[in-house]
C-alpha cells in the first residue's frame, strides 16, 4: 500500500432481526425532540413506522415528521426539511428508510445551523460545515447505499437538473447509530432490491478500478464483490432467504464506509454518469449506474488491463488459460454483463427514459472526476452516453 491515511468510523451499528430494540439504548443519548424522516410511506403498510413510534413515545420523545422523502432528494424537498427541523428545535434526526433517506438526514444535518444557501456551501463549493451539525441515526429499510455508515449525501436541483453528491471529511456528518435489520428489507418491490444489489457492487467497482500498487483494500473488495454476487443469486430466485439478504445488506455496509478506499485513488465515474442520467430521467439510483456501467468499463479497460484481468479471473472466475490478456478481461465483462441480465438490471439508459436529444445536456451535468485509470474529455462522455443508449 503506497498511500498515507486516517481511518476513523464513529457510527454504532444494531445488526439482526432484533435489532430495533436497541433503538431504547440509543434514544436517551440525545435531547427530547426528535425529527422522524421517512419517504413514501411503505413503513406505515409494513408496520416499521409503529413500532419506531412505540419505542419514541416511551422513550418520552417529542416527534415531528418529515414525510416523503423521495427516491433522489430534491433541494426543495431539502428546504422545506430545514424549516421542520429549526422550528422543532431538533435534537436528534432519526431516518428511517433507505438511502436516499438517510442522505437527506445528513443534508438537513449540516444545513439547520447553517445561514448560508446548503446548495452553494456544500454542493457547489464542497465546502464543509461552519455551523454546528444536528446528530443522525438511521433505521435502515432498503441496503444498497452505504449511508448508514458514511458522511455522504446526494441532493437533486431540478431547475438546474444536477444530481450531486458530498462525501464531508467531518466524521461528526456520519450517523452517530444504525439500525439494520435484514427483514425490514424483505418487503421491498423486486426492482428495487435488484437496484441496490447493483449499487452495492459498483460502489465496489468504484474503488477498485483504480491504483496499480499491491493493495490490501483490493483483496478485500474482491471478496466484497464475491460475497454480492453469491448471495444476488439467491435472493433473485428467493428474495425472502434471510441468509442471504442479510449478507447484502452487510456487504452493503462495507462496500461504502470508506474502508476499501484507504491506500488508494478511486474513479467514481459510473456514479457521474449515472447522476447525471438521473437528474434528467429521475430514474432509481442503481438502475442508471446499471445503464451505463458496461459503456464505461469497456471504454477505459485498456488504460486498465491488469485490473481486469485481475477482476476477471478474481471475481468471475475466468479460466486464463491460452487466453490473451484482453480476451481475459473482456471475458470478465461480459461475466458482469450475463449476471446483470440474470438480476433483470436496466442495461440501457433509454429504458430509463433518457433520449438522444438530451444527451448533450446530460453530459454537461457529468462531473469529470481524475481517480481512475482515464480521465475523460466531453467528447468521450457523449460516446459513452451514446453507447449506453
Amino acid at each position: 500500500m503506497l498511500g498515507n491515511f486516517s481511518y476513523c468510523n464513529p457510527a454504532k451499528l444494531y445488526f439482526g432481526d432484533q435489532s430495533l430494540d436497541y433503538l431504547n439504548t440509543e434514544l436517551p443519548k440525545y435531547g427530547k425532540n426528535v425529527v422522524l424522516i421517512y419517504g413514501g410511506g411503505s413503513i406505515k403498510k409494513n408496520g416499521i413506522y409503529d413500532d419506531v413510534i412505540k419505542i419514541l413515545e416511551a422513550q418520552g420523545k417529542n416527534v415531528a415528521e418529515i414525510a416523503g422523502v423521495m427516491p433522489n432528494p430534491t433541494l426543495a424537498k431539502l428546504y422545506e426539511g430545514i424549516e421542520i427541523a429549526r422550528k422543532h428545535q431538533a435534537d436528534l434526526l432519526l431516518a428511517v428508510g433507505g438511502g436516499s433517506v438517510c442522505d437527506y438526514a445528513k443534508a438537513v444535518s449540516v444545513s439547520v445551523n447553517c445561514e448560508e444557501d446548503p446548495w452553494e456551501k456544500y454542493f457547489v463549493r464542497f465546502e464543509e460545515p461552519s455551523c454546528e451539525t444536528l446528530p443522525v441515526g438511521c433505521v435502515l429499510t432498503m441496503v444498497g447505499t452505504g449511508s448508514e455508515m458514511n458522511a455522504g449525501c446526494v441532493i437533486t436541483n431540478q431547475e438546474t437538473k444536477q444530481k450531486i453528491g458530498h462525501v464531508f471529511a467531518d466524521e461528526k456528518i456520519i450517523p452517530r447509530f444504525a439500525i439494520l435489520n435484514p427483514r425490514y428489507t424483505m418487503t421491498l418491490p423486486h426492482r428495487q432490491m435488484v437496484a441496490g444489489i447493483y449499487d452495492i457492487f459498483n460502489h465496489i467497482c468504484e474503488q477498485y478500478f483504480s491504483g496499480e500498487d499491491d493493495n490490501t483494500s483490493d483483496y478485500i473488495s474482491e471478496g466484497l464483490m464475491r460475497s454480492v454476487l453469491h448471495a444476488s443469486r439467491i435472493a433473485n430466485k428467493n428474495p425472502q432467504d434471510y441468509e442471504a439478504r442479510s449478507n447484502l445488506m452487510w456487504t452493503a455496509t462495507w462496500a461504502l464506509n470508506t474502508l476499501i478506499a484507504k491506500g488508494k485513488s478511486t474513479d467514481w465515474m459510473v456514479h457521474m454518469l449515472g447522476q447525471a442520467v438521473g437528474a434528467y430521467t429521475n430514474a432509481t439510483h442503481g438502475m442508471t449506474l446499471a445503464a451505463v456501467s458496461l459503456p464505461y468499463y469497456r471504454h477505459i479497460l485498456p488504460y486498465g488491463l491488469p485490473k481486469f484481468k485481475r477482476f476477471a479471473i478474481e471475481v468471475w472466475k475466468v479460466n486464463p488459460e491460452g487466453k490473451t490478456d484482453e480476451e481475459i478481461a473482456e471475458e470478465g465483462l461480459k461475466a458482469m454483463e450475463d449476471w446483470m441480465k440474470e438480476l433483470g438490471l436496466a442495461m440501457k439508459i433509454s429504458e430509463l427514459g433518457a433520449t438522444k436529444d438530451m444527451i448533450d445536456g446530460i453530459a454537461d451535468a457529468t462531473l469529470l472526476l481524475e481517480g481512475g485509470y482515464k480521465v475523460l474529455s466531453r467528447k468521450e462522455v457523449v460516446e459513452i452516453l451514446k453507447e449506453s443508449l
